[in-house]
């Protein structure tokens, strides 16, 4: 631990990273009643925290391995960080990227000097060929996060941290990838004033380090979530999880909508945009304060990028209500009979906003709606609920239904009469133009396809929604065919949703 803080101290950084600002959010204090800042990471070169590991760790490289260049394999802000340091160096960069990057990404590590490859659908075959490249180049690798030196350089936030905030300070939340950034700023803190809880916030679809942590040993997830796609790692570091078994208080874990719910209220705070995963420690803060009641406390969330894709922005909107507790969905079904829907509305939604409002005729006896309302918390949704139901009318709260968010919604039209035997199910598509293609290859003469819904959406993955006509006794074989074709997926056929709207 000793070394790390002296490798801190004697960092390289501010060749190349500047000291970001720590900056009041004045509106966020005020609504919480407490004392919230902001470090905005978000103002560094590339946008990112990423620059400081990057730049320190190829700053130390001696002169033979300068020689030699540097590689590494990402697909977001690390990427950027590598090629930056490595141009200021005047050393060679190579960036292996999957396909399925976004323009933006790979246009920005060219124009920072590095040579891109791009190969395969995922990170992890980019990086399978990144050591096939390191094997032929004997260019060295820099680590996203699983380095000393990468950790000592995101440890300086910290360092810059207490020296603008001198004060009391209650507790710093951190966002949580492979855990580079909160190690190093966990080490830092403790080591000096250990009273400061130091809290890691990560995707509740890629919780590593919280589930590394609760077993008391590195655990591999099986897949990660897409959305905080510059906090979706399956393998944390082996240095980073020492660290923050030692150092680290704690892990919140938050979901999509909250992390939405983050990043507008990071906007809301000072008009600036983050990327997901930049609005993780945010997201994670106004969870604490949630669940511990907490006034007059002293917080400070880490913006640790603004690498967004301006598409992605559309989706965020749409989730922000949920995510800061201010919308419910319900699948509610109502008489279909003159009035039936002026009465819902005048007895049951009463002064609520509607927020959404889809119908779709489904005997000539009933109809089925879904509905979004404006409420204050998460107790108005329930007692929502307990009205509908009080009432007479049949619902279901879809609020936390990720198919009914995602796909349903868009999708209200009814069952076809002519399908037959069919099973729902949900992928995550590459964003390529191939991807579609090798998704009918797989399944072609086998499966009729019923049902299709995509959205694009803004990010490396796109979600894609599929009914299939499945034969008894050949679920086994259109199995094997989908495990084949590497495309995550979840069948749904048994979401309550599906059997209402579809």
């Amino acid at each position: 631990m000793l070394n790390i803080f002296k490798l801190i101290l004697t960092s390289r950084v501010y060749e190349a990273a500047i000291e970001t600002p720590l900056e009041k959010a004045t509106a966020l204090s005020k609504r919480t009643n407490n004392q919230i800042f902001l470090k905005r990471e978000d103002q560094q070169p590339v946008f990112s925290f990423k620059i400081r590991g990057a730049y320190n760790k190829i700053a130390h490289l001696n002169a033979e391995e300068q020689a030699r260049g540097v590689i590494t394999a990402s697909a977001g802000n690390h990427a950027q960080g590598v090629a930056f340091a490595a141009k200021k160096l005047g050393i060679r960069s190579l960036v292996v990227m999957p396909e399925t990057t976004p323009g933006i990404k790979v246009a920005a590590v060219e124009n920072y000097g590095g040579k891109v490859i791009l190969k395969g659908d995922n990170y992890s075959e980019a990086a399978d060929h990144m050591q096939s490249l390191i094997k032929e180049t004997k260019m060295v690798f820099v680590h996203p996060f699983d380095d000393e030196l990468v950790i000592a350089g995101q440890g300086t936030v910290a360092d810059e941290l207490l020296r603008q905030n001198p004060g009391r300070l209650d507790a710093v939340f951190v966002p949580v990838g492979g855990g580079g950034l909160i190690s190093g700023m966990a080490a830092y803190i403790k080591t000096l004033r250990p009273e400061i809880k130091v809290i890691g916030v990560e995707p509740a679809d890629s919780d590593g380090m919280y589930q590394s942590l609760a077993a008391g040993k590195k655990v591999s997830l099986d897949s990660v979530g897409i959305f905080a796609d510059g906090a979706a790692v399956r393998d944390i570091g082996g240095l980073t999880f020492d660290l923050c078994s030692q150092f680290v208080d704690s892990i919140i874990r938050v979901t999509t909508d909250e992390i939405c719910a983050g990043i507008k209220a990071i906007y809301q705070a000072n008009r600036s945009i983050v990327e997901p995963a930049g609005g993780l420690a945010v997201a994670g803060l106004l969870q604490y304060i949630h669940e511990t009641g907490c006034k007059n406390s002293t917080l400070v969330a880490v913006n640790s990028g603004a690498n967004m894709n301006f598409e992605r922005l559309r989706y965020v909107a749409e989730r922000t209500l949920i995510g800061e507790k201010q919308e419910a969905l319900f699948a509610v079904t109502i008489p279909e009979k003159p009035g039936s829907l002026k009465a819902f509305c005048k007895n049951i939604v009463e002064n609520r906003n509607i927020t959404e409002f889809n119908y779709r005729l489904s005997t000539r006896k009933q109809a089925h709606i879904f509905v979004g309302i404006s409420i204050q918390n998460r107790d108005e949704r329930f007692s929502f609920s307990d009205k509908l139901t009080r009432s007479g009318y049949k619902n279901l709260d879809i609020t936390d239904n990720d198919l009914a968010k995602t796909h349903i919604r868009y999708m209200v039209g009814g069952r076809s009469e002519t399908v037959v035997h069919e099973r729902l199910f949900r992928f995550w598509f590459p964003e390529t133009p191939k991807a579609l293609t090798r998704f009918l290859d797989a399944t072609r003469g086998y499966h009729n396809i019923s049902l299709f819904h995509y959205r694009m959406q803004g990010g490396d993955f796109g979600r894609v929604l599929i009914g299939l006509e499945v034969p008894e006794g050949s679920g086994s074989g259109l199995k094997n065919r989908l495990d084949k074709l590497g495309y995550r997926y979840q069948e749904e056929t048994d979401n309550p949703v599906y059997g209402l709207f579809l």
